[in-house]
């Protein structure tokens, strides 16, 4: 497995200490779509280049779906950012990140729920 470059390890660090930020300024228990109004603002700030909500076809065989998949935030075009604000932990959300990293051909993601006591509970970071 090739190691991820040192400069996606800088904005997995970013992305870490974005959460952290956010989830000390609001806590849990607020609407996902708050968190990721704050995370979109954390890496304007930043000066770190993201896209939101990006659609991502899904090729099967000779079928194209066009609206496959949506990521939450894709940060410089390499790493996935997956925002939830769910009380209860689903596993299938880890498959879900592990899914889109193949489909877009990507190695590095971040699933963060905000909805926990403990940001860093909260954090999952994942390399394909």
């Amino acid at each position: 497995m090739m190691e991820i470059p040192e400069k996606d390890n800088e904005i997995g660090r970013e992305i870490y200490d974005i959460a952290f930020k956010i989830h000390r300024s609001l806590g849990p228990g607020l609407l996902e779509s708050v968190y990721e109004k704050c995370f979109y603002y954390e890496l304007s700030t930043r000066g770190i280049s993201y896209k939101r909500q990006v659609a991502v076809p899904i090729l099967y065989e000779g079928l194209k779906i066009e609206d496959g998949l949506r990521l939450d935030i894709l940060v410089n075009d390499k790493i996935i950012v997956e925002l939830k604000a769910q009380e209860n932990y689903h596993p299938v959300w880890q498959a879900q990140l592990l899914s889109y990293l193949k489909l877009t051909n990507l190695r590095l993601g971040y699933l963060i729920n905000f909805h926990t006591p403990l940001i860093k509970d909260g954090i999952k970071r994942m390399i394909l």
